[in-house]
């Protein structure tokens, strides 16, 4: 083999490494400009795949380099020169079609520069001038992150929209095949479907930042707006139905362009219903919750106990309207699938008797809970003691009162939680005032002509230091209990519902304070087991 014939050989690879080259930078250019971000990390999954990729290619261009090395030196073996050859098959073409390819070749070099040019001396500067002017127009510095993204996007769009364009059009001034340029128009058309869906995907997160800023301004005024800071946690979920919705659009126009996958293409509607619904029910779920605040608690001129009858209620009505959008969800659902719902909540009617009368305990916490509602056995706020008289009783303040349960608060800090159906006996403490009890025992000999005025003149300074939970000063009610080693005194401080525990707490540091400093002794007394939430000293 001459070295003519190794030139020639190296030419071939080189010219095969430039073709394989093309394919790898092209492929690279669409990810790029299809998936920036997860483009540019390095560990992602969309590099990683790039490269295995180029790996791919690599294996091809080996093994094409090894068929054409094989190929001609078959051939210069054969023939004697591969020059010779070659010549004599490059000579057997007419003159005319190398002449059509030249002139194609230079057409395309020439076009290739012209959008080299425009590129650089009229897009890039005009979409980085119109993102400046769309980040100073609207004066906020929220949306401009997103209004940047938006640009840059737009500009790897337009800048390989217009390469894939050049692309197309120089096989064609290269007369190539006919469905080779089919193909290509075929897939510019599907890359502009997928351009537009990603630039839709882009301009409605800054559409929604910028209105979202905007909104913000004017959000602390008496118009309508002032509800938009309850709505402004769902704007992420909003992007992301928007997002999907975009996503399987775009999917649709290409299944339906694509005939393998065409007959997907009707079912994708289904999946951007779905996707509606979703959104939509907990648009309405939020709507239902700040339809009942505005609605059920906006009169100022309530008195306390209606304030507190109607935060009562306010959860229980919020539950039931939200289990009806759920409800009317599940409908709109079996509706976009094309299954008619009759049979199935006939069905389920029948199923729910069946169940209903094996679930009697669901039932009676249900029943329960209105009945505690209606009969106001107690409301949120109040401090109650509840449960079986034989058991021990539960206490707590109300927190919540729902369709089968009541939370109670201990004052330990733990929440309680019990069924409506065993509540049982209630002792609600929180009805008008409430007596807070503190037992003192004494020995037998102490002179309660002693003990009396010290115990009026606590109640005094108790009252003045606690005026806003006390009503009445503590007084002695009497001798609870005589024996032969002490003697109890009651005393019982009238205060506001549920208080009582705390006014307990302070009056025993003020009684033990006082006997100290009077030098009166007080006794161990072990009072009996009760259910009375009232503590003794």
């Amino acid at each position: 083999m001459s070295i003519s014939d190794i030139i020639i050989i190296v030419i071939e690879v080189g010219l095969l490494a430039a073709i394989f080259g093309v394919i790898y930078s092209l492929v690279r250019l669409c990810l790029k400009t299809f998936i920036p971000t997860q483009f540019h990390r390095e560990n992602g999954r969309i590099p990683r795949y790039l490269r295995q990729f180029g790996l791919f290619l690599l294996l091809l261009f080996a093994l094409a380099c090894l068929g054409l090395v094989a190929t001609n030196g078959y051939i210069a073996y054969n023939e004697g020169s591969l020059l010779t050859t070659q010549l004599s098959l490059l000579s057997s073409i007419p003159r005319r079609f190398w002449e059509i390819r030249a002139i194609a070749l230079a057409q395309c070099l020439m076009l290739a520069l012209l959008v080299k040019i425009v590129l650089r001396t009229f897009v890039h500067g005009a979409i980085r001038n119109l993102g400046t002017f769309f980040k100073n127009v609207d004066s906020l510095q929220a949306n401009d992150e997103s209004i940047n993204r938006l640009f840059q996007l737009l500009d790897r769009v337009i800048s390989t929209g217009l390469w894939l364009g050049t692309a197309i059009t120089c096989l064609w001034l290269l007369k190539f095949p006919d469905k080779t340029v089919s193909f290509g128009i075929w897939f510019l058309g599907i890359y502009c479907v997928i351009a537009i869906g990603l630039l839709l995907v882009q301009v409605l997160p800054t559409v929604i930042d910028t209105l979202d800023a905007l909104s913000v301004r004017v959000s602390a005024t008496d118009s309508p707006l002032r509800f938009y800071q309850r709505f402004r946690y769902l704007i992420p979920a909003l992007k992301q139905c928007l997002e999907l919705t975009i996503y399987v659009g775009v999917a649709s126009v290409v299944f339906h362009y694509s005939t393998p996958l065409a007959w997907i293409s009707p079912h994708v509607n289904k999946i951007m219903g779905l996707i509606a619904v979703y959104f939509c029910v907990r648009l309405a779920t939020e709507v239902v919750n700040v339809t009942v605040d505005e609605f059920v608690q906006r009169h100022q001129s309530l008195t306390a106990a209606q304030q507190q009858r109607r935060l009562t209620i306010t959860p229980l009505l919020k539950d039931c309207l939200k289990y009806l959008v759920y409800f009317g969800a599940i409908v709109a659902v079996l509706s976009i699938l094309k299954i008619d719902p009759t049979p199935i909540l006939a069905g389920a009617g029948i199923v729910g008797l069946a169940v209903g009368f094996g679930a009697q305990n669901f039932v009676e916490d249900i029943v329960s809970g209105f009945l505690i509602l209606f009969e106001n056995y107690y409301l949120v706020g109040d401090y109650i003691a509840a449960g079986r008289l034989e058991e021990r009783p539960v206490e707590g303040v109300v927190e919540a009162i729902e369709l089968r349960t009541t939370k109670l608060r201990h004052p330990d800090g733990q929440v309680q939680i019990v069924r409506n159906g065993e509540i049982g006996s209630v002792v609600n403490y929180s009805k008008q005032y409430i007596y807070a009890t503190v037992d003192i025992p004494f020995a037998d000999e102490t002179n309660l002509e002693l003990v009396y005025p010290i115990i009026d003149e606590v109640g005094q300074r108790l009252k003045q230091d606690n005026a806003e939970m006390v009503i009445e000063a503590t007084q002695v009610e009497g001798l609870e209990n005589l024996g032969k080693s002490l003697i109890l005194v009651r005393t019982i401080t009238k205060v506001k519902p549920g208080q009582h525990l705390h006014i307990q707490r302070v009056l025993r540091k003020l009684l033990k304070d006082a006997f100290d400093q009077a030098n009166i002794e007080l006794t161990d007394y072990e009072p009996k087991p009760t259910s009375d939430v009232r503590a003794q000293f």
